[in-house]
């Protein structure tokens, strides 16, 4: 293997089509596509501020490097990429990408990032200004995020997230097969057009949550006070515990409220079948 200590680059292409290197405390300066079509690269402690890093590239891992504002989409059209203990302040990465591990890293701006991606792996991580994180990209395992950014994981599929705290407002909307467990999510609208949503011991806040939902399953979710008129023409199956605000024309299944429904509204608007069963459990 290559190794390349203490160096600078700028410009177009300074190492295109590298392969089988290392680099330590290298810098990337301003330019384009400095690493472009490479290949078992790894990079320690390195600082990159121009673009198209690691466009078409194929394993590699960044451990501990700074991807600087200036660095954006940096990381497109690749496969097996690994990024631990980095720190991205540039938007827009990752791009038709296959193979994605983030690790212990913080996106301080990360709108429009992860779109049209595939087997993506996060783990205690931080995004923030992520509007739009995730859009139509699937297979996603996720545990201990925190995320501040509205319309995330929009039309994503086969998404498993675990122990998070999800600020987003339009969260999974026309998303399928989504299991969400142990988390919070803060946002309005959240849901809409779901197809194969689960929700397990989550805390759920904003207007007007999962409405228009197909086969949506909620167990022992509770609610806040602000999450009104919800469930409209959804098919549910739920279990959830607490008082809520108000539930509106749900379309079919069965909902037990382990608490107080301040209003349940039932009118004629409510779409067949029509024939969901709403219950409030009271322990005796």
């Amino acid at each position: 293997m290559i190794v390349i200590k203490d160096k600078e680059y700028g410009g177009e292409r300074p190492l295109y089509k590298l392969h089988d290197a290392r680099l330590e405390r290298v810098t990337i300066h301003l330019g384009e596509s400095s690493i472009k079509e490479s290949g078992n690269i790894e990079a320690y402690d390195c600082t990159f501020q121009g673009k198209y890093v690691f466009w078409e590239c194929r394993n590699f891992l960044v451990h501990n490097c700074h991807f600087e504002t200036s660095a954006r989409s940096s990381l497109w059209y690749s496969r097996n990429g690994k990024l631990v203990h980095c720190l991205v302040d540039a938007p827009k990465m990752f791009r038709r990408m296959q193979g994605i591990d983030l690790r212990d890293c913080r996106f301080t701006d990360a709108q429009e990032t992860l779109w049209d991606c595939d087997q993506v792996r996060i783990r205690n991580c931080e995004i923030l200004n992520a509007d739009y994180l995730g859009m139509h990209t699937d297979n996603i395992r996720i545990d201990r995020l925190h995320l501040d950014g509205n319309y995330a994981f929009q039309y994503s599929k086969n998404v498993e997230i675990t122990n998070s705290l999800l600020n987003s407002k339009d969260a999974l909307w026309d998303c399928e097969n989504v299991t969400i467990t142990d988390c919070e999510i803060n946002g309005e609208y959240l849901g809409w057009y779901s197809r194969g949503l689960t929700l397990i011991r989550c805390h759920i806040t904003g207007e007007q949550p999962l409405c228009y939902c197909e086969n949506l399953v909620l167990e022992d979710c509770t609610f806040g006070a602000d999450a009104n008129l919800m469930l409209e023409y959804s098919t549910v199956r739920a279990s959830i515990k607490g008082d809520v605000h108000s539930i509106k024309n749900p379309t079919s299944g069965r909902i037990g409220v382990a608490g107080h429904i301040g209003e349940l509204i039932i009118d004629e608007n409510q779409k067949a079948p029509a024939d969901c069963t709403i219950n409030e459990i009271h322990a005796e």
